[in-house]
């Protein structure tokens, strides 16, 4: 068994993760912690949720095992800190904040808005897309796991980099999440349900810090194809829909659905639809799946694309990672 370690586990994605594994047979958890709730039994403050092995939360400064692999559900400052000492530590890491997700540090102190004080630590860390990474997340001790609103705008994307250089203007995501997506531990009076029932709204116009991260990996370092990203506020509980508009000539635009449906056949947790109007939030709640189709006319693409943002977005991704961090089948504890 491989022992783990969650910093973070009273929150959204923590319990989450708590949730799925407890139907995993490789991995045991052993340590959980919350600052806020250090000291109390898990079962005691969330008694809604399945949890087999009955665990107290501790601090995030309390000792963590030394064989364990660690799981850092935390703030962008507390992974930013705690990273390097755990990987000196010999741990392996799986980050799910944004601090090690951008290669360039300036675009990342414009998005986040503080002071990257570990950028060498950008040479180490893999990208956890496992439909992307797969290779290099086998044999990584590092991994910063995508944000929701990334995975699920990018993923389409960057499966039609073969196709990149037929592309032409600005690729337009239309993207709208519940409020445990766009909310997470840094909600304010915006987010709260009295502002988001029977409402919607866009937020973050041109200044997500998602934007550049999409443009990172969605288009591989390839041509220069200029993302521009809107969230918008959905009020529902989970779940993302995003909607991308691509421009490109005729010809290459009636390969796309074929493209897409045959690069989806080939994985586990992508699911090609015939009609975009099939994508729903719904199909993808408490799923580890991403769904995906899209329609042409003419040169226009739009490909619609929909995911879980607590597990496909941020748990059952990492699950997946952990997975092959491993050596262990990619779906084991996700199907």
């Amino acid at each position: 068994m491989v022992e783990l370690s969650i910093i973070g586990a009273g929150g959204l994605t923590g319990r989450e993760l708590i949730k799925l594994l407890n139907y995993h047979p490789k991995f045991k958890l052993v340590h959980i912690t919350s600052n806020q709730l250090n000291g109390k039994k898990f079962q005691e403050c969330y008694p809604q949720d399945k949890f087999k092995k009955e665990m107290n939360f501790h601090s995030h400064t309390d000792p963590i095992p030394k064989d364990s692999t660690v799981v850092l559900a935390t703030p962008n400052e507390v992974s930013m800190e705690m990273a390097p000492r755990l990987l000196k530590q010999g741990h392996k890491v799986i980050d799910l904040s944004g601090s090690f997700r951008l290669h360039d540090k300036g675009l990342f102190e414009k998005y986040y808005k503080f002071t990257h004080a570990e950028f060498d630590l950008m040479e180490k860390v893999v990208f956890g897309i496992p439909e992307i990474y797969r290779n290099e997340l086998k044999l990584s001790n590092f991994v910063a796991n995508p944000g929701c609103y990334a995975t699920g705008s990018l993923l389409p994307i960057r499966l039609l980099s073969d196709i990149h250089n037929k592309i032409s203007g600005s690729i337009i995501i239309d993207a709208k999440s519940g409020v445990s997506g766009a909310g997470g531990r840094t909600e304010d009076i915006g987010f709260s349900f009295t502002n988001t029932a029977e409402n919607f709204r866009a937020y973050k116009i041109l200044a997500h810090q998602h934007e550049p991260e999409i443009q990172e990996y969605a288009t591989a370092n390839q041509k220069k194809i200029d993302i521009v990203f809107t969230p918008h506020l959905l009020p529902v509980y989970r779940g993302i829909l995003a909607t991308i508009y691509i421009q490109t000539d005729s010809e290459t635009a009636k390969k796309i659905p074929e493209i897409l449906k045959t690069k989806c056949e080939s994985e586990i947790f992508l699911r090609y639809y015939n009609s975009p109007e099939e994508i729903e939030i719904k199909n993808v709640q408490n799923t580890n799946y991403l769904d995906m189709s899209a329609k042409v006319r003419d040169g226009m693409v739009v490909i619609v694309s929909a995911l879980d943002n607590l597990l496909k977005g941020a748990a059952g991704q990492a699950l997946q990672n952990l997975n092959l961090m491993h050596g262990f089948e990619e779906d084991l504890g996700l199907l």
